[in-house]
């Protein structure tokens, strides 16, 4: 069932967890990370690189997106990630996605808050969320993003962002990287509660992957309300099919539907180890019913 990004996150930071906010880039990896979400009875968020948007085409991944998500019993909402392109935020807005992160951060300070404000006037007047990122992430995912710190500002200069663009959700950097870590991360937990405090925004965690559970479950604790999970997904669907492919070879028996199930279960089953730690598992029929008495308040 879909469900406002904005109204999981509100709920995840009442109840003291996080939403497993998982990049998916095909039918298949999509109902694996919502299999997992159902095996969990956790909130789901969706997220689709601009890369996978132009790829696929926004409307079919809305398409696909209500075909399962709608059928699902768990919470699921549908995200634009690391989005620089206006036109892509166009399509996504007329869509009706449930939310998007503009991605400002290769901006100077000025035409970023700018840029920010008009895209929050936007979303906003669709309905759909918007989740900001000033000062860039280390890493470059789908072909977005720096290898190099580029822009980086204050706590209570993000607060004051925060307030002139009315964005919804804050993505700071707090120490990750996307990608594969080759070295251990320096993670800036106390900066996680102090963007929380100073903006009274939602804060969000990019670059999950390679985290361990004691480090995700101290950014929950510090009040990051969604994480976000891409590396981990990919390498569970391609080193799964990978398996399959090599099997299917020795054996000379080509079957697809097997190897789209083999990926599917890869898919289900890694994601199926995050809510237990992010504390969203089991969160799921709260939320619909909160979501529920929201519809009718």
């Amino acid at each position: 069932m879909r469900i406002s990004t904005l109204t999981m996150v509100e709920h995840a930071e009442r109840r003291g967890y996080a939403v497993p906010a998982v990049n998916v880039f095909d039918e298949f990896s999509m109902r694996g990370a919502v299999l997992a979400a159902e095996r969990c009875s956790s909130p789901l968020i969706v997220q689709i690189s601009t890369k996978t948007a132009r790829s696929l085409g926004v409307r079919l991944v809305t398409d696909l997106f209500d075909a399962i998500a709608g059928s699902s019993p768990v919470p699921v909402a549908l995200h634009l990630d690391h989005c620089p392109d206006r036109r892509v935020i166009d399509e996504v807005v007329e869509a009706g996605w449930s939310s998007l992160l503009f991605d400002a951060s290769d901006r100077e300070l000025e035409a970023a808050v700018s840029e920010t404000s008009e895209v929050v006037r936007q979303a906003h007047a669709a309905g759909v969320a918007v989740e900001s990122e000033i000062e860039n992430i280390v890493g470059v995912e789908d072909g977005v993003g720096s290898d190099e710190a580029v822009h980086a500002y204050s706590v209570s200069q993000l607060a004051d962002i925060a307030a002139r663009t009315g964005t919804d959700l804050l993505a700071p950097q707090l120490g990750t990287a996307h990608g594969l870590y080759t070295a251990a991360p320096v993670l800036l937990f106390g900066r996680a509660a102090e963007v929380r405090r100073a903006s009274g925004r939602p804060v969000v965690l990019h670059g999950g992957t390679g985290l361990s559970d004691d480090e995700f479950r101290r950014f929950v604790r510090a009040g990051v309300s969604k994480i976000n999970i891409s590396t981990q997904c990919k390498r569970a669907y391609l080193q799964a099919g990978l398996v399959h492919l090599r099997q299917a070879e020795v054996d000379d028996h080509w079957d697809p539907p097997a190897y789209l199930d083999a990926v599917t279960e890869a898919v289900a089953a890694s994601i199926a180890q995050l809510p237990p730690v992010f504390g969203s598992a089991g969160q799921a029929m709260d939320l619909l019913a909160r979501a529920e008495t929201l519809a009718h308040a």
